[in-house]
């Protein structure tokens, strides 16, 4: 089991990478509204070393201090999938479009649909993607600890991402 400790901002590991611009321009402790623009803010693809497959990864907001939540929206392509992985203060799924599947360690893969809101509590080991034939996309929103909001670990083998 690979046990890489990351400090990324997001499941994807590209939120922070992607928007660092954005909270560089944050005005800490002001009461300013902030607005971040459609587009303002490029898409990166999954690294392959989280992801199997094509992801891609737009960020929609960073962690602003005093704030440690960031979300992202991330798209799987047809049997794209994350690594194994962990988050210190857990993890909220909202699929947006498409079919996939979600698996918690020790459980069976779970199909999710537009609509669906998953929750992955603090430390649960688990995995998402798309299902073989359908993309999907959804929103990931996590907070970070001490700077860090995704623990990655082994891919999931081809064995264990079919039903």
């Amino acid at each position: 089991m690979i046990s890489r400790r990351h400090t990324l901002a997001m499941a994807g590991g590209l939120l922070a990478v992607a928007a660092g611009a954005a909270s560089a321009r944050s005005i800490e402790g002001s009461t300013a509204m902030q607005i971040r623009r459609a587009g303002s803010q490029p898409a990166a693809r999954g690294p392959s070393d989280y992801f199997t497959g094509t992801v891609r990864v737009d960020p929609m907001f960073p962690a602003t201090a005093p704030s440690r939540v960031s979300g992202g929206h991330v798209t799987f392509e047809p049997g794209a999938r994350s690594n194994w992985h962990t988050h210190p203060l857990g993890q909220t799924l909202i699929i947006t479009s498409g079919l996939g599947w979600v698996q918690r360690e020790g459980g069976p893969i779970e199909e999710v649909r537009p609509g669906d809101i998953i929750w992955f509590p603090p430390g649960l080991k688990h995995w998402h993607g798309a299902a073989p034939a359908t993309a999907l996309t959804h929103i990931a929103i996590q907070e970070a600890l001490d700077g860090r909001s995704v623990d990655w670990l082994e891919k999931v083998s081809d064995e264990q991402y079919r039903r």
